[in-house]
């Protein structure tokens, strides 16, 4: 007998769900149990209707995709529903790996790509696109590339508050020299030019959390 898979969609674009629903909802294995708009959405749903696949984008406004999966894997005394981001950069594999993420397609995957992707995450295979494959082999490559020190993080954090060098050396009784000096590290270790942009980097990263 076919095991049922019940799925899970999410997608601030409806447009996007109504596409998923026509191509997945043909496959006589696969049942859409339902639709999500939002992250907040889709983990309330996803506590309601227990389904076995969160096709999941990361990109969206309110709870982002990395966040939501980290919800999912918390929530609940049962074993979370299995999650394949469907998404379309490759950049941000590596946070929704860690996160718990059991795949990574991009949207221009093929209808079938995408039906064999859903039927992998269930059985517990990790499915990655190749650009996906790739950013994963580029940071294994590079393994202290965007691993931050002790130090460094709590100057980000503090610079996060919105914290200048100057009271954020007053608050770990370090010098503003040193302040800088690990500034500096921290722009070199997440590719990024100034303090802003380390910030993003960093939440995006999930290094930092709200």
């Amino acid at each position: 007998m076919t095991t049922l898979i019940r799925l899970l969609i999410v997608d601030d674009h409806p447009i996007v769900r109504d596409g998923l629903r026509a191509v997945l909802g043909r496959e006589p294995d696969l049942e859409i149990a339902g639709e999500a708009g939002d992250g907040e959405e889709a983990v309330r749903l996803a506590a309601r209707l227990a389904p076995d696949v969160v096709l999941l984008d990361l990109r969206m406004p309110g709870l982002g995709g990395v966040a939501v999966i980290r919800a999912l894997r918390a929530a609940g005394e049962g074993e979370p529903p299995r999650v394949l981001v469907l998404t379309t950069f490759d950049t941000d594999v590596l946070p929704a790996l860690e996160a718990g993420a059991g795949g990574y397609l991009l949207k221009d995957a093929p209808p079938e790509e995408l039906a064999r992707a859903v039927r992998a995450t269930h059985r517990g295979e990790t499915v990655l696109a190749p650009a996906a494959a790739g950013r994963l082999a580029d940071h294994v490559r590079r393994p202290a590339r965007g691993v931050l020190t002790g130090r460094e993080l709590e100057v980000l954090r503090l610079v996060a508050g919105g914290a200048t060098n100057r009271e954020v050396a007053a608050e770990l009784f370090i010098s503003e020299a040193s302040v800088k000096t690990h500034l500096l590290h921290v722009y070199a270790k997440l590719d990024v030019r100034d303090r802003a942009a380390a910030v993003g980097e960093a939440y995006r990263r999930g290094l930092l959390h709200p």
